[in-house]
């Protein structure tokens, strides 16, 4: 296209003359819309050294439970000794036995959640969120991180301790929770995904 005035070339679409600012009586170019930004999508560990991180296997996060767990016995037993007493007192001053078998077949299922709530508060929520790991973890060099590899904090720790716990209360809820890493493919347990966080091995002492 050229211009009528002058002759001069036209750009495409163009409203007027380059040259000499006649109007070309063509309608200009509509505006092309602005791409669509690309969401990124949402970033997880990598799953093998090369990324950073190293997904816990099983057997180490398996291991690390259990020895968490001894602290939770030892605190059944100071649980069992005083609770017991207190019961055994009652018992005693009432002259009651029947009652006696019910409160403590209650004390032996309630103890196991109540001392895994009392020693979690200091070992899963405030180890957890100061340092990354607890007591057990420690010792098999795990550490627990969010989706950003930083460190939960105490209210995210808290609420994986809360969901650890009520499955207990589920039946089989607890086994399930403790196998689920088996099959997860970012070897997740149930009260992991409720907080969206990640068991690794710490990369700060392997």
């Amino acid at each position: 296209m050229f211009c009528a005035k002058c002759g001069s070339a036209l750009a495409p679409g163009a409203a007027f003359c380059a040259s000499c600012g006649a109007p070309t009586g063509l309608p200009a170019a509509a505006a092309q819309p602005p791409s669509p930004t690309p969401v990124p999508p949402p970033q997880y560990p990598a799953p093998s050294a090369s990324g950073g991180y190293t997904y816990a296997t099983w057997a180490d996060r398996a291991i690390g439970y259990i020895v968490d767990s001894l602290f939770v016995f030892a605190a059944m037993a100071v649980l069992y000794l005083v609770l017991g007493g207190f019961f055994a007192a009652i018992v005693g001053a009432s002259g009651e036995s029947s009652g006696a078998a019910g409160g403590v077949c209650c004390l032996l299922l309630l103890m196991f959640p109540v001392a895994s709530l009392l020693v979690g508060l200091y070992n899963r929520v405030y180890l957890v969120s100061q340092r990354g790991y607890s007591i057990g973890q420690g010792v098999m060099k795990l550490k627990v991180i969010d989706a950003n590899g930083q460190l939960l904090t105490q209210g995210n720790a808290a609420i994986r301790l809360l969901v650890q716990v009520g499955l207990g209360f589920v039946p089989f809820g607890g086994m399930i929770d403790l196998l689920w890493p088996l099959w997860d493919d970012r070897r997740q347990t149930l009260h992991d995904k409720a907080v969206g966080c990640f068991v690794v091995y710490n990369p700060d002492v392997r």
